[in-house]
């Protein structure tokens, strides 16, 4: 799991300038779900990021980076959180 959250983090730190980056799995809070799959993965992302921040809105920030995560979103990721600091 260790190396799919730096694979995201690596694909993030490519294309956006970021002061600093947590990837957190929060999978496991999700286990009791009814539609839980333990190939999807519940991922949180807090991001510092000034060029992120200067964009006209979050809006803009958030498709940025679900831009960069498209495939993992297709494949891999069932939730993402993304909190813009």
């Amino acid at each position: 799991m260790e190396e799919f959250l730096d694979s995201i983090k690596k694909k993030i730190t490519n294309e956006i300038e970021i002061e600093k980056i947590n990837v957190i799995d929060e999978t496991s809070k999700h286990l009791k779900h009814k539609s839980f799959d333990p190939q999807k993965k519940h991922i949180k992302l807090e991001i510092y990021s000034k060029q992120l921040s200067n964009l006209n809105n979050r809006l803009s920030a958030h498709k940025k980076i679900m831009s960069i995560l498209k495939e993992d979103l297709n494949k891999t990721i069932h939730s993402l959180q993304i909190l813009i600091k």
